[in-house]
């Protein structure tokens, strides 16, 4: 009996730290305010598309985000540039992202949800943008545009990771459960 109540007790805890873990948000300091990210469902959803958004990039030796471009956004432009890239994936990437699969095009709309209710908040912001920050999203877009726009979209989801990263590292505060 002693042992099945352990092993029920420790079910429920191991339950618990899952549901604890999906409930996970990171608070991002940005210029003016700071915005609730949940980065485990971005990074869930996100690796569930990733591999076919590699294998289907034909564009091999192009890079739309390079890592030096985002990771040297200037101090007090991190507000502004993090809305001008989701404005980015949501207006140009994933409304032109296609796969075959139906699991990785619901992936996709989950990943466009949340960075639309990413974008929703931190236009509560009042985000100032400045000229060089400016250049760098348009030479994202002179990037993008220079691809077929399905294999563009492909390459840009490829390339999330980069994205991903640089909202868990640079700029995360702390983390706290919601659940």
């Amino acid at each position: 009996m002693m042992k099945m109540l352990l092993g029920c007790s420790l079910c429920l805890l191991l339950l618990l730290n899952c549901l604890s873990e999906l409930g996970e948000s990171r608070t991002l300091s940005l210029a003016s305010c700071s915005v609730n990210v949940h980065m485990h469902e971005l990074r869930k959803y996100y690796i569930d598309i990733r591999s076919d958004a590699i294998e289907s990039d034909s564009a091999i030796g192009v890079k739309l985000l390079d890592k030096s471009l985002i990771n040297n956004v200037q101090d007090g432009q991190t507000c502004c540039f993090l809305r001008l890239v989701l404005r980015f994936y949501v207006e140009r990437v994933f409304s032109n992202y296609a796969s075959s699969h139906p699991q990785h095009q619901r992936c996709s709309s989950a990943l466009a949800n949340a960075f639309v209710s990413i974008r929703k908040d931190i236009n509560r912001c009042h985000c100032h943008c400045e000229e060089d920050t400016q250049r760098k999203i348009d030479s994202l877009h002179a990037e993008f545009i220079k691809l077929d726009i399905n294999q563009a979209a492909q390459k840009a989801v490829g390339e999330l990771d980069t994205v991903l990263e640089w909202l868990e590292v640079s700029h995360t505060l702390h983390a706290h459960s919601t659940a």
